[in-house]
């Protein structure tokens, strides 16, 4: 039985000859488990093709899929952080930075750009949870804020893509001031009468939650995604309560009142150029009459 036995002995393959499957060839869904080459998980943007869950990604990949071709003018893209506090952890904050941008090839914890989404002009800032968990600090505010005021001066739409663990504690109180910053731009902004999308994707948490991720003339989420300000431990113990199931879920928040709208991410750039042709047409209301 020739199947079972080998009849040739001594077969010996060199190492360099040896076919191994590379890295980065399968994608294992955290969720239900299924795997699915990544070659198909890249064409169903990054989501599991049997559940529905919607993976992490990063402002490469948003840019990739909303701005026609991936054509688009990336803006203030060398802004960096200082180090106003002197702080140190585990390691000096400078370090820290000089680290996280060689091993994610990230400035900080936000890219701002502007361009085509189905031929409709769009001003997108999109947050990266892989530097420092997204966190907000002085870089990030001043990034959303120019963002804000170029939309302002060219009149075009703004989108806010939300991925953050909160303000980043090594700038302290220069990170909290963000949220009253760009707060204030977007009421420039409104005033002026230009359209703010903010989308809130896994997770938006903390001073981001509570400042610009909230303030958009639409709030919408993709599915699943973890919105909160506080985490649900400390929500629990402050008001001695156990929390119902799914809290701080997108699903959760939209039944609650805090979204609009939850758009699955394969539809996500045709929904909003639906929305943004929608605010377009829209009519301006007239100014009243002097009495």
């Amino acid at each position: 039985m020739a199947w079972f036995k080998r009849q040739e002995k001594g077969i010996i393959t060199p190492t360099e000859e040896k076919k191994e499957t590379p890295d980065g060839l399968w994608y294992k869904c955290p969720e239900c488990g299924t795997v699915a080459d990544m070659g198909e998980h890249r064409r169903m943007l990054y989501t599991c093709a049997k559940c529905n869950y919607h993976d992490r990604i990063d402002s490469a990949e948003y840019f990739e899929i909303l701005f026609d071709n991936n054509q688009f003018t990336e803006m203030d893209a060398d802004l960096t952080s200082g180090d106003p506090l002197n702080f140190v952890d585990t390691k000096p904050y400078p370090q820290r930075i000089s680290s996280t941008q060689r091993s994610t090839g990230l400035k900080d914890a936000v890219r701002t750009a502007h361009g085509p989404v189905n031929g409709q002009p769009l001003v997108v800032a999109c947050m990266d949870f892989r530097f420092i968990g997204g966190s907000m600090g002085s870089v990030v505010g001043e990034k959303i804020a120019r963002a804000i005021d170029y939309a302002r001066q060219n009149r075009m739409p703004f989108l806010m893509i939300s991925k953050s663990g909160g303000a980043r504690m090594m700038e302290a109180g220069y990170s909290l001031m963000q949220m009253a910053k760009t707060s204030a731009k977007l009421a420039l902004l409104s005033e002026a009468g230009i359209p703010y999308i903010s989308l809130l994707t896994d997770p938006t948490t903390g001073g981001v939650t509570a400042s610009y991720a909230m303030l958009g003339d639409f709030n919408i989420s993709e599915p699943g995604a973890l919105i909160g300000f506080a985490g649900p431990r400390v929500i629990k113990e402050t008001i001695g309560k156990d929390l119902p199931k799914g809290f701080q879920s997108a699903e959760f928040v939209l039944e609650h009142g805090f979204l609009d709208f939850i758009v699955d991410r394969k539809q996500l750039k045709q929904r909003l150029s639906d929305l943004l042709l929608m605010l377009h047409a829209a009519p301006v209301p007239a100014e009243p009459a002097a009495s």
